[in-house]
């Protein structure tokens, strides 16, 4: 069966893994994947994150989760821009998430970035998702 949205999936996996309390989770790779992964990992939300391959072809993540005193650190993690209803934001529109205590991760023409690098940057792009 073929998956329609793995970011959204990959989101789940975290939401869900954090939840229970686990250290880390896994989920299928891919390049959209990781970018986000980096994203999240310069911005102190997991601890790391690595590509294992557990068949020939099957490459997968293992992504450690980050907890402080106890609760996760990312307390909440939707996904704005979905297959069937794309956000894209111009520089000007770019929303600010808790007042700049969250982040939006962005698919720019320059790479996958969260949203205060996006401005520095002054480009635009699609809202893949929010992280608070």
């Amino acid at each position: 069966m073929t998956m329609t949205d793995p970011l959204g999936d990959m989101l789940t996996r975290i939401r869900n893994g954090q939840q229970a309390r686990l250290s880390t989770v896994t989920s299928p790779a891919s390049r959209l994947r990781s970018n986000v992964l980096e994203v999240l990992k310069a911005e102190g939300y997991i601890r790391d994150f690595e590509k294992n391959e557990i068949e020939v072809g099957k490459p997968e993540l293992t992504i450690h989760l980050k907890y402080y005193e106890g609760q996760p650190v990312i307390r909440e993690i939707k996904r704005v821009s979905t297959p069937g209803r794309r956000i894209y934001s111009g520089i000007r529109n770019l929303p600010r998430i808790r007042n700049g205590l969250g982040i939006s991760i962005l698919s720019t023409p320059r790479g996958v970035m969260s949203d205060n690098k996006a401005r520095d940057a002054n480009v635009g792009g699609e809202v893949l998702c929010s992280v608070i």
